[in-house]
């Protein structure tokens, strides 16, 4: 199953065990702000929070939760009102957030679509995250301002840059770099995923 989270509300991921998901993050911009916030219990009152500008979510994430659970919020569960911000750094979202869907549903309904029109958006214009399923094809000599990532899901594609030809078969994946010149040529059978998060396509604030 997938589905695209809109910018700005907040969210909680739950990992289970024996489970793996895939999490495309984008890069931030330097004038943007991520925060991590505990609650009060079952409410929605702001227990602890901190904010920062994310370059690695892996690695910055652990010190800022360790000073949670050091903190005396955590001890006693009541918040200090000094430490948490009047106001937000950006209006959060009330959008609802779509339900997730089977992936391999919507590729078997949209097959001959796909195939028809050599590709097809996944979720419209009206996000950064820009998701395309292709079909055969030939995207010639492309550059964009972001990393793409292609995954390739059925048949074979090759990706030509910096001189050099790859092909790719079902199951694998590659990264190519914001600014990279390439050629990407699809066979008959071909079934690809493309996802790019260009910061031009970001939507200003409502």
């Amino acid at each position: 199953q997938m589905f695209l989270l809109p910018a700005r509300i907040p969210h909680s991921p739950q990992r289970y065990e024996n489970t793996v998901g895939l999490v495309v993050e984008r890069e931030r911009l330097k004038t943007e702000t991520d925060g991590l916030r505990y609650y009060v219990g079952e409410s929605t009152n702001v227990l602890f929070e901190k904010w920062f500008h994310c370059e690695d979510l892996g690695t910055q994430l652990i010190p800022i939760i360790q000073e949670f659970f050091n903190s005396r919020q955590y001890k006693t569960g009541k918040p200090n009102p000094d430490e948490l911000l009047k106001e937000t750094p950006f209006p959060l979202n009330s959008t609802s957030v779509m339900e997730p869907f089977s992936f391999s549903n919507w590729l078997n309904d949209h097959r001959s679509e796909i195939k028809q029109k050599k590709s097809l958006s996944m979720f419209g214009d009206n996000f950064e995250t820009e998701v395309i399923a292709y079909g055969p094809g030939t995207t010639e000599k492309s550059k964009k301002n972001s990393d793409i990532w292609i995954w390739q899901l059925e048949g074979t594609s090759t990706v030509s840059m910096d001189g050099k030809t790859l092909t790719l078969s079902a199951g694998d994946s590659l990264l190519v770099r914001a600014q990279s010149t390439y050629c990407w040529k699809r066979a008959e059978e071909c079934v690809a995923l493309c996802i790019a998060q260009d910061p031009k396509r970001k939507q200003p604030y409502k």
